[in-house]
């Protein structure tokens, strides 16, 4: 594996394994996207129900309460076989799920059910799959890996809502849901056969212990800790535009469901070239600029959003107008979160110990995320009442985030960022 001072885009799609594993992480990825996508238009035109359509998404809440310990197992055991458990248990969830819905027999509390029960495996992978790269790729190629990695996740952030749109529109929600369900499978299928390097197990005593220790490292940690902070902040912003979004499409502008995947696809789309371009500059000592300016350019985008959700007759745009302006603020929203992810990925891979990759990374992405699925189960049941209020809050709290990073996230690499006096058990 080369090691120079840099390595080119092609050098790191050349490293072994790198393809298919890339391959493998932008299906189920795709997958997750469209699950999203789909369960919150089945809520919104099947159940009717902004509210269920937020607890939708807040019921993979209970799989990232168990971050510190799906960690724990990835520091412990093979993580390409861990993911690949993930990917498995989404696709049967999935499959029961769109089942139900095809036999008539699923109901709301039946759905969020077998969603949290779906949920408690998913750290695995995605925590799993930002403790492989390391493995993968030399540190020479960290940027360009991380940069590859934030187009896939953004790239699945078009492909996805873009699908399930198209596809609740075409074939309904029911059908839809077990389309998803195979492109869990599918990817589970590409990843078997990976090779990845493990090395020797770094948590050997007893698992609760491990896992306690996983948290108290990210929160002792001050890089880790601050961006926890300031992402769960921003997150809950994002959770209230997936609620809102489909919710102002739908219902205020009146158009459908392939328009609701068409917007986060442009937003998709922004991110991609966005976050390549970050990658190809390099974010090693700017990251920390990096994130504040993109936060606080998201929460422009989402005012944006806000203005289009504004009646027409205040506006003075009509619906064609506002139309354009939801776009606008997705594209905004969307380009601000490639070089965002791209940064906060190198950052966090450069300042933990790598012997804490597992336990760190889950718990750390788990609570980055915590705020996504508080924020739509907030957003359902705000929009139900009030679609500008709700989308009020998710533009304040965006620049509330901003404010967060700028005040608490080191501007240099120290020392005790990457090893805090935690015990490893």
């Amino acid at each position: 594996m080369s090691s120079g001072p840099h390595l080119s885009y092609r050098a790191v799609m050349a490293l072994p394994g790198f393809r298919r594993i890339s391959a493998s992480f932008l299906l189920a990825r795709t997958g997750g996207q469209m699950q999203t996508v789909a369960l919150v238009l089945f809520s919104l035109t099947v159940f009717r129900s902004p509210q269920i359509a937020g607890l939708s998404v807040l019921a993979i809440l209970p799989g990232q309460l168990l971050s510190p310990v799906a960690g724990t197992l990835l520091d412990r055991h093979g993580r390409v076989r861990l993911i690949l458990a993930d990917y498995c248990v989404a696709a049967v969830g999935l499959a029961v799920i769109g089942g139900c819905a095809l036999a008539g027999v699923l109901t709301p509390w039946l759905m969020l059910a077998l969603v949290a029960i779906s949920s408690l495996t998913y750290p695995l992978s995605g925590a799993g799959a930002r403790a492989v790269w390391p493995a993968v790729v030399p540190r020479a190629g960290w940027d360009r890996a991380n940069a590859l990695d934030s187009a896939s996740l953004t790239a699945s952030a078009i492909l996805g809502p873009a699908l399930a749109g198209g596809l609740v529109a075409t074939v309904g929600a029911r059908g839809t849901l077990l389309l998803v369900a195979t492109a869990y499978a599918a990817a589970a299928a590409l990843l078997g056969g990976s090779r990845v390097p493990e090395g020797a197990p770094a948590a050997a005593g007893p698992l609760l212990h491990e896992a306690a220790a996983g948290l108290r490292y990210v929160l002792a940690h001050p890089t880790l800790r601050s961006l926890a902070i300031a992402l769960s902040i921003s997150g809950i912003g994002w959770g209230i535009l997936t609620v809102g979004l489909p919710v102002l499409i739908l219902h205020r502008l009146h158009d459908g469901p392939a328009m609701v995947g068409l917007l986060w696809a442009l937003g998709g789309m922004a991110g991609v070239g966005a976050g390549l371009v970050a990658g190809h500059r390099g974010t090693h000592a700017r990251e920390r600029r990096v994130i504040v300016r993109m936060l606080a350019l998201g929460g422009l985008g989402l005012g944006a959003v806000l203005l289009a959700a504004t009646p027409a007759g205040e506006l003075g745009a009509g619906r064609t107008g506002a139309l354009l302006l939801a776009a606008l603020g997705l594209v905004v929203v969307g380009g601000a979160d490639g070089p965002l992810t791209t940064a906060m990925f190198s950052m966090r891979q450069r300042r933990t110990d790598p012997a804490w990759y597992g336990r760190a990374f889950a718990v750390s992405m788990s609570l980055n995320y915590a705020g996504t699925p508080i924020g739509a189960g907030i957003g359902g049941m705000i929009v139900a009442t009030s679609l500008v209020g709700a989308l009020g809050a998710a533009a304040t709290v965006a620049a509330l985030a901003a404010l967060l990073a700028a005040w608490l996230l080191p501007g240099t690499h120290r020392p005790a960022d990457r090893a805090p006096a935690v015990s490893a058990g």
